[in-house]
């Protein structure tokens, strides 16, 4: 694990936990179930390129699918 690999998860954990909190209050299933996989995932994935990418799918995700 690098620097760039620990910074992506700790930032993305981050936006996630925001969308979870977001999704909660509000009661919207889209940005709860987002922010509890942007939370979980970068325990599984230990490089940098996919990291970002599953990342940002999953940040824009509840911007475009709005139930």
């Amino acid at each position: 694990m690098d620097a760039s690999t620990l910074f992506l998860g700790v930032l993305f954990s981050s936006i996630g936990l925001g969308f979870f909190i977001y999704g909660r209050k509000q009661q919207q299933p889209v940005p709860l179930l987002c922010g509890l996989a942007l939370m979980i995932y970068p325990y599984f994935v230990s490089t940098a390129l996919p990291l970002a990418a599953i990342g940002t799918v999953l940040t824009v995700l509840p911007y475009f699918l709005r139930l």
